[in-house]
């Protein structure tokens, strides 16, 4: 039985090895590498680290996650605030409005720039606020801003939707 179970395992490790050719490099993020990849998370600088940090009041700035969404921890009087920014390709503002009425989030409408857009906030979480609206290009993009619960910071709504303004008047 060992034998047989050996014999199997070998083969089944053989059928699934593969030979790659070419020499292996390093990733880069310079610019230099692939030229399909160089415009990779470039949707993450839709708005600068600094405007980011003005923003929301803040006086200095980390990235945290780069990918479909965006993070970062933004260091200031309130305390740490989080924010996120998203670029779904394929998104649309209904679906938005649609996901955050079924997590029972109070959800308006609003402006940005003439554009429609949603404002969003939490039940019973007012340091929390995200601001949605059609992208320039297609999909839909969105902000969310996330102050230290009962800290004293600003509008959360206020920040999400400036940094919306920012990103639709940057996209014109």
């Amino acid at each position: 039985m060992r034998r047989a179970l050996a014999a199997a395992s070998l083969l089944l490790l053989a059928g699934c090895s593969t030979t790659v050719q070419g020499t292996p490099t390093a990733a880069t993020f310079d610019g230099s590498g692939n030229p399909d990849l160089r415009k990779l998370l470039t949707e993450c600088d839709a708005v600068s680290d600094d405007q980011i940090a003005k923003t929301v009041g803040g006086d200095a700035i980390a990235r945290a996650f780069f990918g479909a969404i965006c993070r970062w921890d933004v260091a200031g009087p309130a305390g740490t605030v989080k924010v996120s920014f998203n670029w779904f390709e394929n998104g649309s503002l209904d679906v938005e409005r649609r996901t955050n009425e079924q997590l029972e989030y109070t959800v308006g409408d609003i402006t940005v720039q003439g554009r429609k857009a949603i404002r969003v906030q939490p039940p019973g979480d007012p340091a929390s606020c995200g601001v949605s609206a059609g992208s320039p290009d297609s999909g839909v993009v969105g902000w969310w801003v996330q102050y230290q619960p009962g800290s004293a910071h600003p509008d959360p709504c206020e920040a999400a939707t400036a940094l919306m303004d920012l990103t639709i008047n940057l996209a014109r």
